[in-house]
């Protein structure tokens, strides 16, 4: 059948994978982070309190006085590519696009911040992918992270006339290819050492303890990667969880606590590591590799190493590789 003389043009069928992570602000200037954080802290998956209660404290408090010093913690972790965050994610969609080629089209995405969920999907839609897999980067489920994720992404596409089938990475905190990356990253970094670790720390992003008692898996999955890795490579591992904040009570161990503790308990050198991101960040970068650091030596501690995370090492991206390819089948490749 003839297409009409002044039909508009209809790109070819191919499959969309959106790479997913958390956000940033633009800028690391209070500014561009009270925006950042007025849209993190105000997602209900977030912070789970009644909006009348919670908004006088955010908008009242919080926003007033929180930026001025994250933006401080931002600014020593900036680099000439911006955020880490967004420059790794980036450079693992331009590594994830190469080794699939170009028969799937590969984009990514923040949750809060730029560039946003809507965005990526409309990209992807112009470019004529009719099918999408949604890949939030999360090794383990949390309705904080993954599902808050989802709700965009779900969101994105419930505004569309013409709706791409959609398809979502599942949690993989403990799936034989992300244990055998992280054994083989870790084993390679713990190897380049100038000093022999007495211990290894994973550090967790810690969760309010309600999330536990109300059913999230997210602890769960936590302990199991800890286990799986810790037999992987053969030796025991601590766990403890980052990143408190408010009087709530949180996830334990946490991560200053033990770091404080450690040297008194004779652990005076240190490798520690957050398997739970996927690309190094603020809460890896400043808060474990600058204010841990710290936090450890003024306790007595004399080595401190901070593991990269799995970003887009070979490690990385060949367990990304693997894990897109499996989620994909059916759709691609083609039969």
């Amino acid at each position: 059948m003839t297409r009409p003389a002044d039909h508009p043009a209809i790109p070819s069928r191919k499959i969309g994978v959106l790479l997913v992570n958390l956000g940033t602000p633009d800028a690391p200037e209070p500014g561009a982070v009270r925006k950042y954080l007025a849209q993190f802290l105000s997602d209900p998956r977030v912070v789970e309190i009644p909006s009348w209660a919670w908004k006088p404290i955010l908008h009242g408090i919080i926003l007033r006085t929180r930026p001025k010093k994250s933006a401080h913690a931002y600014r020593q972790i900036w680099t000439e590519d911006g955020s880490p965050l967004a420059a790794i994610t980036g450079r693992q969609a331009a590594s994830l696009q190469a080794r699939l080629g170009d028969g799937v089209l590969v984009d990514w995405a923040m949750r809060y911040g730029n560039p946003g969920i809507q965005t990526a999907i409309d990209r992807l839609f112009a470019e004529g992918a009719t099918h999408i897999l949604a890949a939030p980067l999360y090794p383990q489920y949390c309705a904080a992270t993954t599902a808050s994720a989802m709700d965009a992404t779900f969101a994105a596409i419930a505004a569309k006339r013409w709706q791409p089938a959609l398809r979502t990475l599942p949690p993989y905190h403990d799936d034989p290819h992300y244990i055998d990356a992280l054994k083989r990253d870790l084993d390679r970094q713990l190897a380049a050492l100038d000093f022999v670790p007495e211990r290894l720390l994973l550090s967790f992003h810690g969760m309010p303890q309600r999330t536990l008692d109300l059913g999230d898996p997210y602890h769960c999955h936590c302990q199991k990667t800890a286990r799986l890795l810790g037999e992987a490579i053969g030796s025991p591992v601590d766990i403890a969880f980052q990143s408190r904040f408010g009087k709530a009570k949180w996830l334990e161990p946490a991560t200053d606590a033990m770091l404080a503790a450690y040297p008194s308990q004779g652990v005076r050198k240190l490798a520690i590591a957050a398997p739970g991101f996927s690309a190094d960040c603020l809460e890896t970068l400043e808060e474990l590799g600058i204010r841990g650091r710290e936090q450890f030596l003024a306790a007595g501690g004399t080595h401190f190493a901070r593991l990269d995370c799995l970003n887009d090492s070979d490690e990385g991206m060949g367990m990304l590789d693997a894990l897109i390819r499996r989620e994909l089948a059916g759709w691609w490749p083609p039969s």
